[in-house]
């Protein structure tokens, strides 16, 4: 049983308003009695409670009458998992101790993770147990060496089993993920849209960004609801095929979505870790069948083809645990895909192709035809080797397009993506041809333009490779919501070199 602080009577809630980036945070006097005679100080970790909720939070201390002797602050987390009103009654204790860390502890000193081990990490994890300090930890053991094919095969089990789990009257469910490291490579929505067409079911739910720009929840959200219920999601799934929607929402995986907001701040995305949150959401959504796009490419996630093969065997080994059929696509990763990069410009190349417009992005059409052509030989809707033309023809005809606006108004209706307000243009600096495109570092300036949190901001790509360019032709527009975040980008595109190389004329 958790000790009380103090003998005092409950402090009163307070809403703060302040935004801890999901991580519970609680603010009292340096003076309450609570404090000093419990001997906590700012930073501590405490236990909060309010009737039969609790959350683990961190402590920071004022020295000011901001807030009464008799009050809490609560940060906008902490408010929403105590579910609390203000002037609410709540009680604060020492926080039990965490007995999960000594599996953490244990695989630092050079030991493997067992199934006891990592099953009672992601009950913390997904109890709010866990502080940011505790997941790094726990992302950083699991880097060093990397998890082991059993190690991911124990923490995809895990992931399943701490959410919900969709059930689909169906002998073949497809899906569709790609391993990430390219900007612009937003196929799911045109795959999902090609797919259902055919009759197939495909719920989709996707992630948001970790290491990039834009994840395929953040460029739907631009376009349609992506934070649906688990009681509409399946009514969307009835009625048209298929779904594209935020995994969060639903609580499938639930573990994977605060690994994911420590992952982007580390910006780290280990193979293990991928795996597990790739294959235990796919598991959860009720998919049976899975076609994975690895874009191989020197600058993308997966470098070489010998890495590609061996990603795809781990992925292909550990979804066999759970009955999963998987698929491996190896892709082009030299460069990015479509124009945009960025939630709302990403958007908006989805929706060129889907519309059939002449500036259409080309390359993002074949490959998701590709994608969609696995899919659908998969599902019996086209013959061995017909089924990029099948795919191809869906968008052509319009049948694709049509499918994606019902998907999109069963979701909550089709929005019209904005793009931020403020662009600056990049111009090659001498003629040339363009030999190489730096996919890391153009991702670094669309996120130091603010993607994807503000949804507008990216890059419009102008140039690919083997394009000949002119001295002072445009490479790339910069958007931002703000000049600030507009400045930072533009001095970081300016000051890298490997950016985009370009050949001199000879």
């Amino acid at each position: 049983m958790n000790s009380p602080l103090c003998d005092h009577p409950p402090l009163k809630a307070k809403r703060l308003g302040l935004y801890t980036h999901d991580q519970a945070v609680v603010i009292m006097r340096t003076d309450c009695p609570a404090c000093h005679s419990a001997g906590i100080t700012s930073r501590s970790h405490i236990q909060v409670s309010a009737g039969d909720r609790s959350v683990y939070a961190e402590l920071l201390q004022i020295d000011s009458d901001l807030l009464p002797l008799d009050t809490i602050g609560l940060s906008q987390t902490a408010w929403e998992l105590l579910g609390v009103e203000e002037g609410d009654a709540v009680a604060i204790s020492h926080p039990p101790a965490l007995a999960s860390l000594s599996f953490i502890r244990s695989r630092i000193y050079g030991n493997r993770f067992d199934y006891q081990g990592i099953s009672a990490i992601i009950d913390d994890v997904v109890a709010r147990r866990y502080t940011d300090v505790h997941l790094a930890a726990f992302l950083t053991a699991s880097a060093t060496p990397p998890l082991d094919l059993q190690e991911t095969i124990y923490l995809t089990k895990a992931m399943i089993g701490a959410g919900e789990r969709l059930h689909w009257d169906k002998d073949i469910v497809l899906d569709k993920h790609c391993v990430g490291g390219l900007p612009g490579n937003r196929t799911t929505p045109i795959v999902v849209a090609v797919v259902t067409a055919h009759g197939l079911t495909m719920p989709k739910t996707s992630s948001r960004a970790i290491t990039s720009p834009a994840g395929t929840a953040d460029t739907m959200e631009t376009l349609t609801p992506v934070n649906l219920e688990l009681d509409r999601l399946k009514q969307v799934v009835r009625e048209h095929g298929g779904c594209m929607a935020w995994g969060g929402a639903v609580q499938l995986s639930p573990a994977d979505d605060v690994f994911i907001r420590v992952e982007r701040d580390l910006d780290i995305d280990t193979e293990g870790q991928l795996i597990a949150s790739v294959l235990s959401k796919k598991v959860a959504a009720g998919s049976t069948h899975v076609v994975i796009d690895i874009p191989v490419g020197a600058t993308a996630k997966v470098r070489s083809h010998e890495a590609a093969h061996q990603l795809a065997n781990m992925l292909t080994n550990v979804g066999k645990e759970f009955g999963l059929t998987i698929t491996c696509v190896y892709t082009d990763g030299s460069q990015p895909v479509g124009r945009g990069i960025g939630p709302a410009l990403e958007a908006l190349d989805v929706l060129a192709v889907l519309r059939n417009e002449d500036h259409a992005p080309q390359d993002l059409r074949e490959r998701a035809a590709t994608l969609a052509g696995a899919a659908l030989e998969i599902g019996g809707a086209a013959a061995e080797g017909h089924g990029k033309a099948l795919a191809l023809a869906t968008i052509a005809d319009g049948r694709a397009w049509e499918k994606f606006q019902a998907i999109c108004l069963a979701q909550g209706g089709l929005h019209t993506p904005e793009i931020a307000p403020h662009f600056y243009t990049i111009t090659a600096p001498h003629d040339g041809v363009i030999t190489n495109i730096d996919n890391r570092n153009l991702a670094r300036v669309a996120k130091l333009a603010g993607a994807p949190r503000s949804t507008g901001a990216g890059l419009y790509m102008h140039v690919r490779i083997d394009d000949i360019v002119r001295k002072g032709q445009p490479l790339f527009k910069i958007y931002a919501a703000a000049q600030g975040e507009l400045a930072y980008a533009v001095q970081f595109a300016r000051e890298a070199e490997t950016l985009i190389a370009i050949r001199p004329d000879s």
